[in-house]
C-alpha cells in the first residue's frame, strides 16, 4: 500500500520506518526542511545514523495524500505557557488531508488527543460522510524512546473509529505492521480515553512517591529504600521512583488535555490537578536540595558556578521536550548562579565531554541518568545533588556532600 504519514518526528518517522520494513510505498509531510534533507541523505532524523529502509519524504507534496490509501497523522500535541492544551497542528495536518485526499482513503490521527478531540475537532474538518467517502480512526501512539525491549513493532496497540469498518481496516492495517497484540475499542472516544489514562495513571503514581520524598526527607527515611522494600510484595504495588522532575512529550502534558476537556463539560479533575501540581514542584524542590547543600559549605548560590548534569528528560536519548532540567536551570539562573550544562546528547551544551565539565564545575545537579555519568570521577566533586537517584548504594567519597530525591 502507499502511506503517507504527516509528522516526521519520534512517533512519525519509527513508524515510517516500520511501514517501509513491512513492504509498503511509504511517504512523508513533514514542516522542517532540516528533517527532510537528511532523510535524503539517508540519515535517521531523531536518533542520528543511517536510515535501514528509504522513504519518500517532502515539506510539501499534497500528491503523498492523494495517492495514499493509508493516511496517518503524528503531529505533536503540546500544551502552551499556560498549560493549555494546543490542538493546532493537528488541524492543520487533518486540514491538508480533507483538501487532498481521495480513493477512500483510511485516516488514522495517532497525535495525542483528548476525549471528544476526533468527534468534536477532526470529523467536522472533512467533507463527505465518514465510512463511505474515508475511514477515519484513532490509534493513540505508543512508543518509549531509548526503550532496548519494547519499540513501535512489538508494543501493543488499541484501534477506534467512527464505524465498524473504519475500526476493522485500521485493525487489519495495524496487524500487518506490528507483533504486538492489537485491540478494537468500542468507539473512536474510548480509544483517546485510553492513552490519557495510561499517561496520567504513571504521572499520579510518580506524584505521590514525589510526595513522599518530600515527606520522609523530613522524617530522616530514606524513600528509595522503602519502595525497594514495598517492592517485595508479590501483587497490588508497582514501584515508582522520586525525581527532580517528569519531563517528555507524554506524562507532563497528557493530564491536561483530560483536565480541560472535563472542565469544559463541567467536571473538576482535583487529583489529576493535584498531581501535576507536585510533580512540577521537583524542580523547585531540587534546587532548594542544592542551596541547603552550598549553606553547608558556608557559599550562597548567588555567584556560584552550579553545574547541570543532563538536559534530556530521559536516560539515553536526545529529547529535552518538557525536560525538567529546563527548569531547575531556570530556577538557578534566577537566584545568580553561574549555570554549566552537559549532555552528550545535546549539542547545545556548554561543555563537549563530561571531562570538561567536571573540569569546571565542582557543585553539581544530575538531572537525567544517562549511561555515561556513571564514569564521574567524583575526586573534584564537592556537591552532588543527585535528581534521579542514579548513585543510590553507591560508595560516595566523604568528602563529597551527596543527597538524593527523598534521601
Amino acid at each position: 500500500m502507499k502511506v503517507c504519514i504527516i509528522g516526521l518526528g519520534y512517533v512519525g518517522f519509527p513508524l515510517a520506518q516500520l511501514c517501509a520494513s513491512k513492504g509498503h510505498e511509504v511517504y512523508g509531510l513533514d514542516l522542517f526542511a532540516e528533517k527532510i534533507e537528511k532523510i535524503h541523505a539517508g540519515i535517521n532524523p531523531v536518533e542520528g545514523g543511517k536510515i535501514e529502509f528509504p522513504i519518500h519524504a517532502a515539506t510539501d507534496d499534497k500528491t503523498f495524500i492523494s495517492n495514499a490509501s493509508v493516511i496517518i497523522i503524528c503531529v505533536p500535541t503540546p500544551v502552551d505557557h499556560l498549560k493549555m492544551p494546543d490542538l493546532h497542528p493537528v488541524i492543520n495536518a487533518v486540514k491538508l488531508v480533507a483538501a487532498n485526499m481521495s480513493n477512500k482513503p483510511l485516516v488514522v490521527v495517532e497525535s495525542t488527543i483528548n476525549p471528544g478531540v476526533m468527534e468534536d475537532i477532526v470529523l467536522p474538518l472533512f467533507d463527505g460522510k465518514v465510512g463511505v467517502d474515508f475511514n477515519l480512526a484513532h490509534c493513540p501512539e505508543r512508543i518509549n524512546p531509548g526503550d532496548p525491549v519494547w519499540n513501535v513493532s512489538n508494543i501493543p496497540r488499541v484501534v477506534g473509529g467512527f464505524t465498524p469498518e473504519c475500526t476493522s481496516r485500521a485493525y487489519d492495517f495495524y496487524s500487518s505492521i506490528v507483533s504486538g497484540k492489537v485491540t478494537k475499542m468500542s468507539s473512536v472516544r474510548v480509544a483517546e480515553a485510553t492513552k490519557i489514562v495510561e499517561n496520567t495513571f504513571r504521572d499520579i503514581n510518580i506524584a505521590f512517591v514525589n510526595e513522599l520524598a518530600k515527606s520522609f526527607d523530613k522524617l530522616g527515611i530514606d524513600t528509595v529504600e522503602v519502595i525497594k522494600g514495598a517492592s517485595t510484595k508479590p501483587f497490588a504495588f508497582m514501584a515508582h521512583y522520586p525525581s527532580c522532575g517528569v519531563g517528555g512529550h507524554c506524562i507532563p502534558v497528557d493530564p491536561y488535555y483530560l483536565i480541560e476537556e472535563a472542565k469544559a463539560k463541567g467536571f473538576d479533575h482535583k487529583f489529576l490537578k493535584l498531581a501535576r501540581e507536585i510533580n512540577n514542584s521537583m524542580p523547585a524542590y531540587t534546587v532548594g536540595l542544592v542551596i541547603s547543600a552550598l549553606n553547608h559549605h558556608k557559599r550562597a548560590l548567588n555567584g556560584t558556578t552550579v553545574g547541570v548534569l543532563g538536559l534530556s528528560y530521559k536516560a539515553n536519548v536526545g529529547d529535552i521536550r518538557e525536560s525538567p532540567s529546563m527548569e531547575v536551570i531556570k530556577l538557578l539562573n534566577k537566584g545568580g548562579a553561574d549555570v554549566v550544562t552537559y549532555d552528550p546528547y545535546i549539542k547545545t551544551s556548554d561543555c563537549k565531554s563530561l571531562e570538561e565539565f567536571q573540569s569546571r564545575c565542582k557543585f553539581i545537579v544530575l538531572c537525567t541518568n544517562h549511561k555515561e555519568f556513571g564514569q564521574l570521577d567524583f575526586s573534584s566533586v564537592k556537591i552532588l545533588i543527585d535528581g534521579k537517584n542514579m548513585f543510590y548504594g553507591h560508595d560516595i567519597p566523604e568528602t563529597v556532600t551527596y543527597r538524593g530525591v527523598g534521601r
